[in-house]
């Protein structure tokens, strides 16, 4: 049996804000309801599950491979929302994207703190 990653939970401040934020941004499916979670489908079957929580929301990173005309249309949401974005995930080089590996990428935060990386181009090419 091939073992794949079906779903997980992203724990946010505001279930709907922050999925509807992502499927925005990444010009994904509107998020269907699923018990008390919001989920987002993506493209290789998996689904982010968007919960709330009142209390502190540990900061997660979530890294969405996208091709380059994806990337044209979320960069440019990104920065008609005025989104501060980096090159970086330590958020040093503001107003940057980076270009590893012949590909683009960059950083960009939601709406519950959790650090967002588009790019192009997977780190093992």
């Amino acid at each position: 049996m091939a073992i794949k990653l079906n779903h997980t939970i992203i724990w946010s401040r505001d279930k709907r804000e922050s999925a509807n934020f992502l499927t925005e941004i990444l010009g994904l499916p509107e998020p269907v309801p699923f018990g008390p979670f919001l989920g987002v489908q993506l493209d290789n079957e998996v689904t982010l599950d968007f919960g709330e929580n009142s209390g502190k929301i540990g900061t997660q990173h979530y890294a969405f491979l996208i091709t380059e005309a994806d990337f044209d249309a979320a960069f440019r949401r990104i920065k008609e929302r005025n989104l501060p974005y980096w090159a970086d995930p330590g958020q040093k080089q503001k107003s940057e994207i980076y270009t590893h590996n012949g590909g683009r990428g960059l950083y960009f935060q939601d709406p519950s703190g959790h650090l967002l990386e588009i790019l192009t181009r997977p780190y093992s090419d």
